[in-house]
């Protein structure tokens, strides 16, 4: 067992013993190689670099109450990194590589699977992106995908504990009819400058409207928003949104346990009559937010200082199936045998 003060790792990057790498060429994947460096070789007309062709997702891997490590919605993260790939004309990666690649990343890192019980796990970043040479705006014709690991605490230092955000105004995350939907690294660097700001005033991240008429919530800067009232969760619709596999998830659980679930447009006034909310991610889970502060407005929603009843049992009971404390009846988790 590694020694790691496993309790409290902060949410950053970690070094490991190995990644794991593949390129695709002509719509074919090649042999999955293994590296013990923490760089790459490209080309420096590679079209990720001048033309933005780069998605990623996250995910994580869980030891479970029983000793087995886990991974959670594998597939959803294999769909969702299709959809990227088809939405900036990546080469896509089958659910076969892309399992074989986390598989044997996780299974070489085996020692760094932070234990049950820590709070922490096993973070899992599979990355795609043209490394083929283009000059002049243009789809690459040769993809890399690689996958790295390292364990991870809480996305927020708070931990399950509610944060303090700011209602962002002269700032738009995604255009309309842009990438907002697909996990792709341009969504992330249009939240910097206003997610930079914000932490330096104090907040622990921003909540974004829609870009279009700026009267809708539109979603945190990592995570996506609801709210609870009336026994309902309500958590935003929209193009702009990168659909979270968390909430979906978070959805179906909501449900099961007698709530109504609205997944909907949600007006920026209707924030004065949740009892609840929080962003909801693979990172975070569930963070509660105690506080939204219009600073444009002059406007502070409070929702108090302590997490609310619903949004903390629905934390648990994703948390207990992941981590094997509740049975997976949904099929969500698959174990890594042998580890």
């Amino acid at each position: 067992m590694e020694n790691i003060d496993w309790r409290n790792l902060p949410f950053g990057y970690y070094p490991t013993d190995y990644n794991v790498r593949c390129y695709g060429r002509n719509g074919k994947w090649g042999e999955l190689e293994v590296s013990s460096s923490e760089y790459i070789s490209i080309h420096m007309a590679a079209t990720t670099l001048h033309y933005g062709q780069e998605a990623f997702e996250g995910m994580k891997a869980f030891r479970g109450v029983d000793g087995k490590v886990r991974l959670f919605r594998w597939q959803d993260n294999a769909r969702r990194l299709r959809s990227s790939a088809d939405g900036i004309m990546m080469q896509e990666v089958p659910d076969e590589v892309f399992f074989a690649a986390i598989e044997k990343a996780v299974r070489l890192n085996a020692r760094f699977i932070p234990p049950y019980g820590t709070g922490a796990s096993l973070y899992i970043r599979p990355l795609l992106f043209g490394s083929g040479p283009q000059v002049g705006v243009k789809p690459a014709t040769e993809y890399m995908f690689l996958v790295f690991v390292g364990p991870v605490g809480p996305y927020f230092k708070e931990g399950f504990r509610p944060v303090t955000v700011e209602l962002v105004r002269d700032y738009d995350r995604a255009a309309p009819r842009g990438t907002g939907h697909i996990k792709v690294g341009g969504n992330y660097a249009a939240s910097l400058r206003p997610a930079t700001r914000a932490a330096k005033n104090g907040y622990s991240t921003v909540l974004f409207l829609d870009a279009k008429e700026q009267k809708y919530i539109d979603e945190a800067g990592p995570a996506n928003f609801f709210g609870i009232r009336n026994n309902t969760y309500i958590t935003p619709e929209s193009h702009t949104i990168l659909p979270s596999i968390t909430n979906k998830s978070i959805e179906t659980l909501a449900k099961d346990a007698g709530m109504k679930v609205e997944r909907r447009p949600v007006p920026v006034e209707e924030l004065e009559l949740f009892e609840e909310v929080g962003a909801c991610g693979t990172a975070a889970i569930i963070s509660p937010i105690g506080k939204i502060v219009d600073t444009a407005f002059g406007k502070v929603y409070e929702y108090g200082t302590e997490a609310g009843k619903n949004s903390t049992m629905l934390y648990k009971r994703l948390k207990a199936i992941q981590e094997a404390e509740m049975e997976d009846i949904y099929g969500w988790t698959t174990v890594i045998e042998g580890i």
